[in-house]
């Protein structure tokens, strides 16, 4: 069984997939750690994020084994950065095989992201599509940061999450949009357990 999430950031798939995942005994993936971390390298290297044909060396030979453990995936920076290395085309191709590869294990797989429902697992059992407003999901981030001790301003945020929707749903290459047989959830004025429940009758609903 393949549960699809995707979402624009900060809208909360990232928690709901986990908790799912969870509750189902089933492995979890967030794909958007996948394109932080080729960010990473570049950033770590010194090399431009523009440089298209460097992002996808780093691509095809990325170390996906410590990817959950790596806290520098988490901040705000590398996730706008991920935003610029995630529209090269030959950059997702080098990823897709990796996540579909993901989405096969027994007994189901819970992926969350972009393009999980549209290009990575287009059969997928269940697709969901999360999203919030950008205000709502500028304060949960700028929450998330400062209880891990980051400076940050919520106009800044609020700007970039703005920014990073512009650009990942106007993208040539895998655009973000609900596919057409996903469910779309509206978690603005849902707490996550209130969220987390409402997946959850989706799935059930969609399995039974």
């Amino acid at each position: 069984m393949i549960i699809a999430i995707d979402g624009p950031a900060a809208s909360g798939k990232g928690t709901l997939g986990k908790r799912l995942a969870e509750h189902y005994g089933f492995a979890h993936l967030d794909t958007g750690l996948l394109y932080r971390a080729v960010a990473r390298v570049l950033m770590d290297r010194d090399v431009p994020l523009t440089d298209q044909d460097a992002a996808t060396a780093v691509a095809q030979n990325l170390d996906v084994s410590h990817l959950d453990d790596d806290s520098r995936l988490r901040g705000a920076a590398m996730g706008e950065a991920a935003s610029v290395v995630s529209a090269y085309q030959p950059v997702r191709d080098a990823l897709l095989a990796f996540q579909r590869q993901f989405g096969e294990q027994k007994p189901g797989a819970v992926l969350d992201g972009r393009d999980i429902g549209t290009v990575v697992c287009p059969d997928a059992d269940v697709k969901l599509f999360i999203t919030a407003a950008p205000e709502e999901r500028a304060r949960r981030r700028h929450l998330e940061l400062l209880r891990r001790g980051e400076q940050a301003e919520y106009k800044t945020i609020l700007a970039d999450i703005r920014r990073r929707d512009e650009r990942d749903m106007n993208r040539s290459t895998a655009p973000l949009k609900a596919a057409a047989d996903a469910v779309t959830l509206d978690t603005t004025h849902l707490d996550p357990d209130a969220a987390f429940q409402a997946a959850l009758a989706i799935v059930e609903g969609k399995h039974s």
